[in-house]
Parts: C-alpha cells; sequence; structure tokens
C-alpha cells in the first residue's frame, strides 16, 4: 500500500506546483491524476492580471492576486532553470479599453476605485491607447493601461511543473480517485479507481471543479464548487495583408467589456492569439458551440477589426471551479488530515505561486500565511456544521 506524507488529489497547475513546493520542503509527496499537465490551463489564456481582474467586492482577493504576481519573474525562471523548459512568461503590461462612451464612463469609475486602493494604472485617450496598439478599433475612447499585468502560457507551465515534479522526486500516479478514505474521523488518503489504496498522512484536493463530488468527504464538509463553462479560441497572428513585414499585431493583453460582456486577447511571443473567453453555467459540459465561437469573434471584431483576418488555429473549452463567492479554498477543510487548493476560478494560473507556497507552508508547520487565512474552506461552513 504505497504511503506518502502528502497526496494530492488533482494534477492540474495548481496540485502540480503544490506538489513541487511540498517536496522542496523535505516532504514525500504523490500526485493522483490521470494525465498531470493537462487541467484547466489547456484552455486558459494565463492573463496575470489582478489589477484589470479586479472587481468591487474582491479586495482581499486582490491583495493575493498582486502577490501571487509579484512572485511570478522569480517562479518562472526556477522552474526554467530546474527543467530547462520555457514558461512562455512575459513582461507586457495590459491595456484595458473603453469602446464607446458608456465604456468611457464605466472604464473612468472603474479607474478611480483602482486609483483609491493605490494601485498603479495610468489614464489614456483613445488615440494614445491606439498609439500603443495601432490595430485597436478607430473608435476608441479611453483605456487604462497597467503595466504590472503581465502573461504566461498555462500549456507550458503545466509542462514544466511536471517536470519539475519529477525532478523533485514526486510521484505521479495514473489514475483518478475514486473516493477519499477516512479512518477514524481523519482523511487517511484515496483508493484510485484503478483499485491502488494511496494513503498519505495528509490529502490535499487540487482536482478544480470535480473537487467537490469527491466520494467519500462527508456531505457537511463537501467543498461548494460548481463549474463555469469558458470557449476560448486560438488564432495564428500574421500582419494583416499577409506575409509582409510589419509591427505586432498586438504587444500586450487587450481586454474590453463589448456589450456587458468581457473579452481579452492575448499575445503569444510565438505568434499564438488566445481570444476569450464565454461565462457559461451550464454544468460539465466542454462542447464547443458555433454560438460561443461566432459571439468572441463579433465581440472582438469590434476592439480589433483585423482580427477576422487572421487565420483560427483551435477552438477549446474548459471548466472553471466556481466558489460561492468566487474566491479560492485553501487550507484545511472541517475534516482532518482533508486540505483544499482549489476553487480559483478565472484566476488559477495568476494564483499557482501563491497556492504552492502558502499549502507546503501549511502542510509542513500546521500554519496558513497571511495572504490565504481569509480564503478557508470553512469560511463556508454552515452553523450546525463541524468546523
Amino acid at each position: 500500500m504505497p504511503h506518502s506524507d502528502v497526496l494530492v488529489i488533482g494534477g492540474g497547475v495548481i496540485g502540480l506546483a503544490t506538489a513541487w513546493r511540498t517536496a522542496q520542503r523535505g516532504l514525500s509527496v504523490t500526485v493522483l491524476d490521470p494525465d498531470p499537465g493537462r487541467g484547466a490551463n489547456q484552455v486558459a489564456a494565463g492573463m496575470l492580471a489582478p489589477v484589470t481582474e479586479l472587481q468591487y467586492g474582491e479586495e482581499p482577493l486582490l491583495a493575493l492576486g498582486i502577490a501571487s504576481n509579484a512572485r511570478y519573474a522569480d517562479f518562472a525562471a526556477e522552474l526554467t532553470e530546474a527543467t530547462g523548459l520555457d514558461t512562455g512568461y512575459r513582461a507586457c503590461g495590459t491595456l484595458a479599453v473603453a469602446l464607446d462612451a458608456d465604456d468611457r464612463a464605466e472604464l473612468h469609475e472603474v479607474h478611480g476605485f483602482q486609483q483609491r486602493l493605490g494601485l498603479d494604472v495610468e489614464w489614456l485617450s483613445g488615440r494614445e491607447a491606439r498609439r500603443l496598439e495601432p490595430m485597436l478599433a478607430p473608435g476608441v475612447r479611453g483605456a487604462t493601461l497597467v503595466r504590472g499585468d503581465h502573461q504566461v502560457d498555462g500549456r507550458r507551465l503545466g509542462a514544466a511543473l511536471v517536470a519539475a515534479c519529477v525532478k523533485a522526486g514526486v510521484t505521479l500516479h495514473p489514475s483518478r480517485a475514486a473516493r477519499v478514505t477516512t479512518e477514524g474521523g481523519r482523511a487517511t488518503g484515496a483508493l484510485a479507481v484503478d483499485g491502488t489504496k494511496l494513503t498519505a498522512d495528509q490529502t490535499a484536493v487540487a482536482a478544480g471543479c470535480w473537487s467537490g463530488g469527491l466520494e467519500g468527504v462527508p456531505a457537511a464538509v463537501r467543498l461548494p464548487l460548481r463549474p463555469v463553462k469558458g470557449q476560448v479560441l486560438r488564432l495564428r497572428m500574421t500582419t494583416v495583408r499577409g506575409d509582409f513585414p510589419g509591427p505586432p499585431f498586438l504587444s500586450r493583453n487587450v481586454r474590453a467589456v463589448v456589450r456587458g460582456v468581457h473579452i481579452y486577447l492575448v499575445p503569444r511571443a510565438d505568434g499564438e492569439l488566445v481570444l476569450g473567453a464565454t461565462t457559461e453555467e451550464e454544468g460539465f459540459d466542454t462542447t464547443v458551440t458555433a454560438g460561443g465561437v461566432y459571439e468572441l469573434l463579433r465581440d472582438a471584431h469590434e476592439l480589433v477589426p483585423g482580427i477576422t483576418e487572421l487565420p483560427l488555429a483551435e477552438t477549446s473549452a474548459g471548466l472553471r471551479p466556481g466558489t460561492p463567492d468566487n474566491a479560492p479554498l485553501l487550507g484545511p477543510t472541517a475534516l482532518p488530515g482533508l486540505v483544499a487548493a482549489t476553487g480559483h476560478h478565472r484566476n488559477g494560473v495568476l494564483l499557482t505561486p501563491v497556492t504552492a507556497d502558502a499549502l507546503a507552508e501549511y502542510l509542513t508547520t500546521g500554519q496558513l500565511p497571511p495572504e490565504a487565512r481569509p480564503f478557508t474552506p470553512t469560511r463556508f461552513a454552515s452553523p450546525e456544521s463541524p468546523a
């Protein structure tokens, strides 16, 4: 019966980074996942944008995102040094664009909110925004520039984390958890669908939106998670008129609200352009729909008219793990021995470094660092539930 100090259920970027950081602290770690490194990060655009993602009432999440973003350059560099693999990290900045007068008023209000929080956000006129990104629509009314919001390639990040885990001695068990096992009111590991019983002193659940449905977890301890579908397109950037030399199609992350819908464009250094993403409450469905593709291209065309001339390379859909407040679940659950690292919703890639550090700290010392404490799973416990 394989035994580890820590069993991580789920091998997406959150689970892998948690395993890597925990193994670096000297604990034996096993990751239970049928295909490590190929979770929601395969679909995610990889925007590292805590400031431009900010919404009213999310100040604690903003602080967590800023803390994680501040670690990303070193985190990515350490991964590359350990594995020789590039993560696609780019310090490029993010431009948030207003397309009409109403959008401008809303963006200006958000800018005021950002300034009151002491964030470094620069207001630009429409002309100044087009000077930075000439492919923007001529009618752009204004924009904000956040030079500290960057990007990473989620697919490359996943591959690098798999390699880093292997080099750090993490055991990768290629199966799925059938159930969490318990004994004496404490989590003791998991039974895999291949029949292997994996025991551990502590079990960390990092299975994304599937974390809430794990069998064997008492009903009062179930993690409150739901899948939120997101459809994403990948295009290939060329110059608008073909292969003639010219400026890059886009040089930084661009985002906007079009007809009340948030869209973003993330240009990669290798010529890929990621366009996303829909937000759909459709259960565990990952079907790419004609309507989803049409709406993304229609809205992006209003923002960057030349986008419809680019080759469409891939369509995909993934599932974000959403919680009641759309903030993550970090740290101990009400079941002793069971720890959560899930519920990151639209911020999974962004929050990977800070989550890994926080969980590794808890798994080795029993203490959560201050930035993670507002996000413990027990914040949703009902009065009659164990806490």
